[in-house]
């Protein structure tokens, strides 16, 4: 198998955080899938990888699974991902960290809670911590909530209503800066990579400040590769990662089954570009 031809995903969510799938049955969905490299990237957590190795390691023919994070950051009051691929899921710092992350969002969700309440919407954080159980809580519950109890059609419009900047159940994020986030995946030996760049609905100028910053934080690399974008966004990205001279990733930001995003779907990769596995970095944090 060449790199040219390695089927690879590296960022999915599990029941850890806000998947639907457990990691056991998130593995089992990417082997069937084809995908022969996956990162599982629970938000703020590294919780499911334990279960999702064991599972893996029993199968005849497993994938090269990927231990990795999406770390929540504030960036002039934006919410920004930043995805740590390779890291040490024993390293203290770092789990020290994630508990932090998780006290974080617990006390925003208490408040998208209450602001709910405010306009009407009773008990959205008792039902959202529901949903979640174990897992640390996010927007991705409540949204889940808010569905299931008639008040959206769907998760997009869950957002759009209700929990975008400005609407009623909108809490600014109180999470970790983007340097801290670099700083700590790296010092569990992983590799650094902003997510999905172009999902935070930035202008061009806004867009590539972002990713100076990134860069010059120390950031590692760039989703340039996602299930669900544009041939136009693809390439504008791939232009992008070579500009901000950033490696490039690829992900499908799986969540749960679903008509447009699948665990390996749509990822054909760009020539020409840097991809993060076949890097020095890659090597040396591994």
């Amino acid at each position: 198998m060449t790199t040219d031809t390695l089927l690879a995903d590296l960022h999915s969510h599990t029941t850890a955080s806000d998947g639907r799938l457990a990691p056991a049955d998130l593995v089992a969905r990417a082997i069937e899938q084809g995908v022969q490299m996956l990162a599982i990237t629970d938000h703020d957590t590294v919780d499911g990888l334990g279960e999702a190795h064991q599972y893996n390691n029993a199968q005849s023919e497993p994938l090269n699974l990927i231990n990795g994070v999406e770390v929540s950051t504030r960036w002039n009051h934006f919410d920004i991902h930043v995805v740590g691929l390779n890291v040490d899921i024993h390293h203290q710092p770092l789990l020290d960290f994630l508990e932090n992350q998780r006290s974080l969002r617990e006390e925003r969700a208490r408040e998208i809670g209450v602001r709910l309440a405010k306009a009407g919407i009773e008990g959205a954080y008792e039902g959202a911590k529901s949903l979640a159980g174990d897992a640390a809580i996010s927007r991705g519950h409540f949204a889940r909530f808010l569905v299931e109890h008639g008040h959206a059609p769907d998760s997009m419009a869950v957002f759009k209503r209700f929990l975008a900047r400005g609407k009623t159940g909108y809490v600014p994020n109180n999470w970790a800066d983007i340097p801290t986030a670099i700083e700590i995946i790296h010092d569990a030996g992983g590799v650094a990579v902003m997510a999905h760049p172009s999902a935070y609905k930035l202008s061009a100028k806004w867009l590539k400040r972002l990713l100076r910053e990134f860069k010059e934080a120390g950031g590692d690399a760039m989703e340039v590769v996602m299930g669900q974008q544009t041939l136009d966004d693809r390439t504008n990205l791939a232009a992008l990662s070579i500009q901000k001279g950033l490696l490039a990733s690829v992900g499908s930001d799986f969540h749960f089954p679903g008509r447009w995003i699948e665990l390996g779907k749509n990822l054909y990769r760009p020539q020409g570009l840097s991809w993060v596995w076949e890097s020095e970095k890659w090597e040396t944090r591994s």
